[in-house]
């Protein structure tokens, strides 16, 4: 049945993407996120669903006159400068061939990225983009955190087979820098059931954290919540209801999992030893070869001779170490040089949103994104998810949001455009936002 159900999707949704690429970037957000086909027991679980949706949606993009260019701010500059440094790291890799197979998988994801920033553009769509992108991974924090109740915390929670967040620790980040992506749409929302069951998502999505009994998680979601509480208007009201929710979840907890997070800060355990180890390895690679090891450096004949326990071979556990080892200082400079470029965009948008009443939103979506940031920056050092898409997807919302505000949006879209939150007219029997600029004004 879910096998029949992602087909009618997914074909006929293929199908409007060549009409209608916007389409295509939700189909695509929707597939490379959630990886709704590994939730199926048939013949669609490997089915290459995002091949086919990407290849419809280029299709799409080449056929519409209805595009602009990728390069709206410096994140982008900084991501296809970092597209261009792995090329050539591959070049020099310790493994080309096994490296070659890894730069096709993230040159797709950051070919995608740059098609979304391209046809991403009116506040209409850029709402979609979010609720699509923060639902993808809120499905599985809904889903882990009935699970997590329903077992007292005894058992752990796992994301989606083959995906960036199959890991209980990186489902765990992804959940921490979602939860603010859903606090900013839930100040959308008008209606008080709206925002109360909006509520309840959050709360679900924060005890499938504590589930994924995740010690890297821990620490993020601390920092995240410090960060939100120093924004807070009410800092007492605020660090008083963190206080009692947070105590309230902890207490829930059973004793395995306060076993493994009193954990944090020793080496004590094997994990850890692990990681140093990796860090240690990548430190070394990036010291003696300039352009790093490439993409497929994680195998016992590197280990021998750049790690210093060559017996333990595991990845490295940190986007910071992993960009180190495998693209070398230039790598992570350049990567660093991204997100801290998308901070200081999601600082402008917080700046624009004060300045003009039209963009109030944006001060709020600013505000989040540099919550799921801090978020992704604390968690993302202990895992391995420098490539994660959703990550990226967040860079392009938020470089989109930027482009719409120097461009004074709000004059440029019709009232009912602006009007409208939701409904994909392409299955309504409506235009597409930005087709026609006397759009209906029914939704």
């Amino acid at each position: 049945m879910r096998d029949l159900l992602l087909f009618v999707i997914l074909v006929p949704g293929g199908m409007a993407a060549i009409r209608y690429p916007f389409v295509g970037v939700m189909l695509w957000t929707w597939v490379s996120v959630m990886n709704p086909h590994r939730l199926a027991w048939g013949f669609m679980f490997d089915a290459p669903v995002a091949m086919y949706v990407g290849a419809c949606t280029l299709l799409g993009l080449l056929m519409t006159s209805e595009r602009r260019s990728p390069f709206q701010g410096p994140p982008v500059v900084w991501l296809v400068l970092l597209m261009g440094w792995m090329c050539l790291t591959t070049i020099f890799a310790f493994d080309t061939v096994n490296s070659l197979d890894n730069l096709a998988k993230v040159m797709k994801i950051d070919m995608m990225v740059l098609v979304a920033l391209m046809l991403v553009r009116t506040k209409r769509e850029m709402m979609a983009f979010a609720w699509i992108l923060a639902f993808s991974v809120a499905f599985y924090g809904i889903k882990g955190g009935i699970f997590t109740i329903v077992n007292a915390g005894g058992a752990r929670v796992y994301g989606p087979d083959g995906s960036y967040m199959e890991e209980n620790n990186a489902l765990a980040v992804a959940l921490i820098m979602t939860v603010p992506l859903l606090r900013f749409l839930q100040t959308t929302l008008k209606k008080a059931w709206q925002r109360h069951s909006m509520t309840v998502v959050m709360g679900l999505c924060g005890v499938s954290i504590l589930g994924s009994h995740s010690r890297g998680a821990l620490l993020a979601i601390s920092a995240m919540l410090a960060v939100l509480w120093w924004r807070g208007r009410n800092k007492f009201s605020a660090g008083f209801l963190i206080l009692i929710v947070g105590f309230a979840a902890l207490s829930m907890m059973p004793e395995e999992w306060w076993a493994r997070m009193e954990t944090i800060g020793t080496h004590e355990d094997q994990s850890a030893q692990g990681r140093l180890n990796a860090w240690m390895m990548a430190v070394n690679i990036a010291r003696e070869n300039f352009f790093g090891g490439g993409f497929s450096i994680y195998k016992q004949w590197v280990y021998d001779l750049y790690a210093p326990d060559p017996t333990y071979v595991v990845s490295a556990h940190s986007i910071y170490f992993h960009m180190l080892g495998e693209h070398g200082y230039v790598g992570l400079g350049i990567y660093l040089c991204l997100w801290f470029s998308t901070w200081r965009a999601a600082a402008w948008l917080r700046k624009q949103g004060k300045i003009h009443s039209q963009a109030a939103w944006c001060f709020e979506l600013g505000s989040m994104i540099q919550v799921s940031l801090v978020g992704f920056a604390v968690g993302g050092a202990f895992l391995s998810l420098a490539y994660f898409d959703y990550t990226y997807d967040l860079m392009a919302l938020t470089v989109a949001a930027c482009a719409w505000v120097r461009s004074r949006g709000w004059e440029n879209e019709p009232a009912a455009e602006r009007s409208r939150l939701f409904g994909l007219p392409v299955f309504l029997g409506d235009r597409l936002p930005g087709r026609s600029k006397s759009a209906p004004q029914g939704s």
